[in-house]
């Protein structure tokens, strides 16, 4: 009969090595780029991004209470203008003071930056100017009377067949007396 023994590593002649501390990544990935203080290691050896162009302006909402946060997030959340509404939002510079404090509060806000699809508006449009949820400020110019849009209006003020608001009114009362 042959019996199930267990064997230990010194009857099997095995060597266990345990290792300390860290490894070295320096001679692990060797094919790091150094971007100031972090090291990006490429997919592949010739890769290339593509040029960033940072935008001016970011467009910062609160998505979470203020309420239980720190007095110092209180504070800031209060100098950006967020303690309002949760659904207010405010426009801030992209600059290195501002960057500053969006990251103390990141997890209490939404930032989107801010694009120009149409171009930057200018002091006469900020009465046409937009800002979407997704960062895009669109501009929409006064285009002014058009000849052809006049002509138009007057050929369909001269339609006898038109629906204008004394029709619809009468229309509209005939069928509430007689329903079916």
């Amino acid at each position: 009969m042959n019996s199930l023994r267990l064997l230990t590593p010194l009857q099997l002649n095995l060597t266990l090595v345990r290792s300390y501390g860290k490894h070295n990544k320096k001679f692990l990935y060797k094919d790091g780029k150094k971007y100031e203080s972090i090291i990006y290691y490429p997919r592949t050896p010739d890769h290339q991004d593509p040029p960033v162009e940072p935008a001016k302006l970011f467009r910062v909402q609160r998505i979470k209470p203020v309420k239980g946060n720190p007095f110092w997030e209180k504070r800031i959340l209060k100098d950006l203008g967020l303690d309002g509404k949760q659904s207010d939002f405010t426009v801030v510079k992209n600059i290195p003071e501002n960057n500053a404090r969006l990251w103390k509060i990141k997890h209490l806000i939404k930032v989107t930056p801010i694009t120009f699809p149409y171009g930057e508006p200018t002091a006469q449009d900020i009465k046409h100017t937009i800002l979407k949820e997704n960062g895009e400020c669109l501009v929409t110019k006064d285009i002014g009377p058009v000849e052809v849009r006049d002509a138009a209006r007057d050929a369909f003020d001269q339609l006898p067949k038109r629906l204008d608001t004394e029709l619809l009114r009468k229309d509209s009362r005939l069928k509430w007396l007689n329903p079916w």
